[in-house]
């Protein structure tokens, strides 16, 4: 019997509540297939503020450096991080610093619109084709969220200037491109990389790279569009993409928008990839949606994104595809059925039902 080890980080908000129902459903199919995982639990974000005095505890650090994958929730509460300095605020004291330690370059974010859901895509029928079924795979540990110089600086007079510096280097835009054209390949063989090359240095070195590492994948077609005329064919004819390749701020914001068109943040999963140094690949796994704290502690949250996410950490950190596939069979059957949190919920539905978290978490399992 395999058996794994995995950091549970719950976070902030709604993250307790959603993870509770990923490590449900994860349960549920070790009864089902051969393996075993060793769930153990520690503070991050304001969590790991409260309990340790930092977004990311020491010991939370080490529990991850010892265990075979991460499954996160999300952090950052906007009341209270204003109360500290931004560079100990969760997002970059915590996130980013577990991409940056980890080496989680390449960050894979499906999109997918169930038929059940076409009410829920705010596209109108016709748009939505056949069905919508996007990879968005966005470089996660360059540009212009890690290079530097960043800072702000005080030129006087209440005057204030802030620099974030966009850096890329031929091997990074490479290996994140790599990992695009071998996605592509598995699905639908098209890649459409996503630039800005009119008018950023960063851009022309993008396509020209990805160009070239496109020569090595005949069998994938590859086509270049500008960032804002990705932004708005999404809109217009989402049909279109198959593999989304962006950078990490165009990715970040696409793979929202994209999310959008599923009908929720609350159905968007994420694997945060490194490099495969053995059969197994470390991972971090996250809902794309944040802490939600307005709804959290009320039942009312969407599990989907995380509960996928333990499908995506089976997938590519376990080697365990069949165990994957029933997960994401049963998130399928549950929404079939017309389960429907609020936020994928239309009374219009003559068969859909509203449900909250825990309950959601219930029919994934029990279809699992």
């Amino acid at each position: 019997m395999k058996k794994f080890k995995v950091a549970a980080l719950a976070g902030d908000g709604i993250g307790p509540e959603v993870m509770r129902e990923a490590i449900k459903v994860l349960r549920a199919t070790e009864k089902k297939f051969d393996f075993t995982t060793e769930i153990t639990e520690a503070p991050v974000g304001w969590a790991g503020i409260d309990a340790a005095g930092k977004a990311l505890p020491d010991a939370t650090l080490e529990l991850c450096k010892k265990s075979d994958s991460i499954l996160f929730g999300s952090v950052g509460l906007p009341d209270r991080d204003p109360t500290i300095p931004k560079e100990e605020r969760p997002e970059r004291a915590a996130l980013l610093r577990i991409r940056k330690e980890f080496g989680l370059f390449a960050n894979l974010r499906p999109v997918q619109l169930p038929k059940a859901l076409a009410h829920a895509c705010p596209l109108a029928k016709e748009r939505q084709g056949d069905g919508i079924d996007i990879l968005v795979v966005r470089e996660l540990t360059g540009g212009m969220y890690f290079g530097q110089p960043k800072k702000t600086e005080d030129l006087g007079g209440g005057n204030f200037r802030a620099i974030d510096t966009m850096v890329y280097t031929t091997p990074e835009i490479e290996r994140i491109a790599h990992v695009a054209f071998k996605a592509a390949q598995l699905r639908r063989k098209k890649l459409t990389s996503i630039d800005k090359a009119n008018v950023l240095e960063n851009g022309i070195l993008w396509r020209e790279v990805v160009t070239r590492v496109g020569k090595n994948y005949p069998d994938v077609t590859l086509e270049h569009m500008f960032v804002d005329n990705g932004a708005m064919q999404l809109m217009l004819r989402p049909t279109q993409f198959d593999v989304m390749l962006c950078e990490n701020m165009f990715g970040d914001i696409l793979s929202d928008e994209a999310a959008a068109i599923a009908g929720s943040l609350g159905m968007l999963p994420s694997a945060s990839l490194g490099a495969t140094s053995n059969e197994n690949t470390f991972g971090f796994y996250e809902p794309a949606g944040g802490t939600a704290p307005d709804i959290a502690g009320k039942n009312l949250a969407n599990p989907i994104a995380q509960i996928l996410s333990v499908a995506l950490m089976l997938r590519h950190s376990f080697g365990l595809n069949d165990a994957a596939a029933a997960i994401e069979r049963a998130v399928k059957t549950a929404i079939e059925a017309g389960n429907r949190t609020g936020d994928i919920f239309s009374a219009s539905e003559a068969n859909a039902r509203k449900v909250g978290t825990r309950e959601m978490g219930d029919a994934i399992a029990a279809a699992v």
